[in-house]
């Protein structure tokens, strides 16, 4: 295998389009390239390019979880975001453009079975077997759950991320998979996170249901933000993608065994609309 390291983002524009895959923190990447998830003949390592510092309300895309999370400057729920994801030895490499492009948990993708849509089969295993973690919203055509916190967060808060092709909400970074293109990020080839803006919040908040009381997926996160009388709430572990809640979950769509999260996420919506006050 390859190793590149461009010294500058001049150089990495160099790089042809989608040669290989950016390796930064390396906690997402390395776990797919051992499970045959991601094949590259070419890593391209962009650490020392993306920035890593925070400064007032923009975040480099390299800095860990334990660095944001650790700030003061950062939204509550954004911090708390952080604090919630994985171990402290996972936070401490783990960056948070990297988070934010964690691949789905879905184990009929994780296993590898080709039939799954994802991997571009016909396709949805979890409609027929076992989804005990898997969407209630927005799974008709795949119905996996995407798994970070950290996403939720900065939808909720109306964050933006800079990259080095482009300006946009961190929303419009994400996009449900579809017949014709079973991406879920609108990243193109050889796009890299560079910076994050985050707008402080009068109040912010996010909680989490898990498994286990520490280093789990969420089985169902909410973010909730306040700015003086409106509200935004989006949520983790409910779609394929981070969901921004506009009233959907009433028409939400769970498989059976996945109607519990309808009542998690209303109960966490409603303890976390109560602590913003």
């Amino acid at each position: 295998m390859e190793l590149l390291r461009p010294s500058s983002l001049d150089e990495l524009a160099a790089v042809e389009p989608g040669r290989g895959a950016f390796l930064a923190g390396g906690t997402e990447l390395v776990p797919l390239l051992r499970d045959g998830l991601v094949e590259t003949e070419t890593l391209v390592d962009v650490a020392g390019l993306v920035p890593a510092g925070i400064e007032g309300t923009r975040i480099g895309a390299g800095a860990t979880l334990a660095a944001v999370e650790a700030d003061a400057r950062v939204p509550d729920a954004l911090r708390e975001a952080c604090r919630l994801a994985a171990s402290p030895q996972l936070r401490a490499m783990g960056s948070i453009g990297g988070n934010l492009l964690q691949a789905t948990r879905c184990w009929y993708w994780r296993l590898g079975y080709r039939q799954c849509r994802l991997h571009g089969g016909d396709r949805c295993l979890a409609a027929d077997g076992e989804h005990r973690e898997h969407a209630v919203v927005a799974n008709d055509f795949c119905a996996s759950a995407h798994p970070s916190d950290v996403a939720a967060a900065l939808v909720a808060l109306g964050a933006t991320v800079c990259t080095t092709r482009r300006d946009l909400p961190v929303r419009d970074l994400y996009r449900l998979p579809t017949e014709e293109d079973r991406r879920t990020t609108t990243l193109e080839p050889g796009e890299l996170l560079l910076v994050l803006d985050v707008p402080l919040a009068d109040a912010s908040v996010y909680l989490k249901a898990m498994d286990r009381k520490r280093w789990s997926f969420p089985l169902v996160g909410v973010a909730a933000v306040r700015r003086g009388d409106e509200t935004t709430v989006a949520l983790a572990g409910v779609a394929p993608v981070p969901w921004l809640d506009d009233g959907s979950l009433d028409a939400a769509t769970p498989l059976p065994g996945t109607a519990y999260k309808l009542e998690l996420a209303r109960v966490l919506v409603e303890r976390a609309l109560a602590k913003l006050g």
